[in-house]
């Protein structure tokens, strides 16, 4: 016998929890199937100082925590489960998750699965996320104030972040392959018009380098480089680098059901968070190409609830 909920939230982060919180206060049953980075990408963001409410900022799974718990409070029920296959066929609506295939039903399906950083995967990459390595300058930029950091790329997102992070590092310096940018014209020369950038051509990272403080924390302090022409190996002092290879939503579940970009983006209708699927809504970074924030993604799950729940009184 499948369980079954009003509502079912698949994925976390603060799109699926701010989606949580709004539908279970307004009385409906809610699960939120978590996935396999529960809490989302918040949980491997170090410190978060950019959303409201907390002065002091606060540590991106303790945030999660919060958000959780907050969620929870008004009856949500939270799984540490990844939905594996989605019948959107008819309703009610099927999730199957990856515990036994297990299977529930909903009237309605809130899509927060998010967005994942694109990274290299060279060695060092994951021990040091958070401490020196980041894949967003939005987030992470203020932390890196008059010090020497890199940003990899060659497209727009590369430019963009390159150009965001003079306003708090002393020195900017963009590592790319080649000597051809897949960046706009006009990105590229901005960013070669900015004093504070510079630019390392025909490149690319093969390894992290670093040390552990004396309190334990692993700290990045210097990146290992290719020539990808020569294979000429060298090192050079790194304070911070972020990686701006692009990001790739988490939609591939959805694949031929929903409308999608090019890229994976889930495509809304109009203003709000409905889907070509009736009863189907998303939010957060699966439909967010442009703004990918902490807050942004909030608001957007409270969309999500908000339509969810418009939707439900009316079938």
């Amino acid at each position: 016998m499948s369980q079954h909920f009003k509502i079912v939230i698949i994925g976390s982060g603060p799109a699926g929890f701010t989606a949580a919180l709004y539908a279970s206060r307004a009385g409906l049953s809610v699960a939120v199937f978590e996935g396999r980075q529960p809490g989302g990408q918040l949980t491997i963001t170090t410190e978060v100082e950019n959303y409201p409410g907390y002065e002091h900022g606060i540590m991106g799974p303790e945030m999660m925590d919060i958000f959780r718990k907050q969620a929870q409070r008004f009856g949500a029920q939270c799984f540490f489960e990844y939905i594996e296959k989605v019948d959107f066929s008819e309703r009610p609506f099927k999730v199957t998750s990856d515990r036994d295939n297990k299977e529930y039903t909903a009237d309605a399906v809130i899509v927060a699965t998010g967005a994942s950083a694109k990274l290299l995967g060279a060695p060092g990459e994951d021990h040091y996320m958070g401490y020196g390595v980041s894949a967003c300058a939005t987030c992470d930029g203020f932390f890196f104030k008059n010090q020497h950091v890199y940003v990899v790329g060659g497209g727009d997102t590369a430019m963009e972040e390159a150009n965001y992070l003079t306003k708090h590092a002393a020195r900017v310096t963009v590592i790319h392959r080649s000597e051809e940018f897949r960046a706009s014209k006009i990105m590229l020369e901005r960013a070669k018009a900015n004093p504070k950038i510079d630019f390392i051509y025909n490149s690319k990272v093969i390894e992290y380098c670093g040390e552990k403080l004396p309190s334990g924390v692993p700290k990045l302090t210097s990146l290992r480089l290719q020539n990808t022409k020569t294979n000429e190996e060298s090192t050079v002092p790194a304070d911070g680098v972020f990686v701006a290879i692009g990001h790739q939503p988490n939609t591939y579940l959805f694949n031929g059901l929903l409308e999608m970009d090019n890229v994976g983006y889930i495509q809304t209708i109009g203003k709000g968070t409905h889907t070509n699927i009736s009863g189907v809504f998303a939010c957060g970074d699966a439909q967010d190409s442009v703004y990918r924030q902490a807050i942004t993604a909030a608001g957007s799950g409270c969309m999500a609830a908000i339509d969810a729940e418009r939707w439900l009184e009316g079938h």
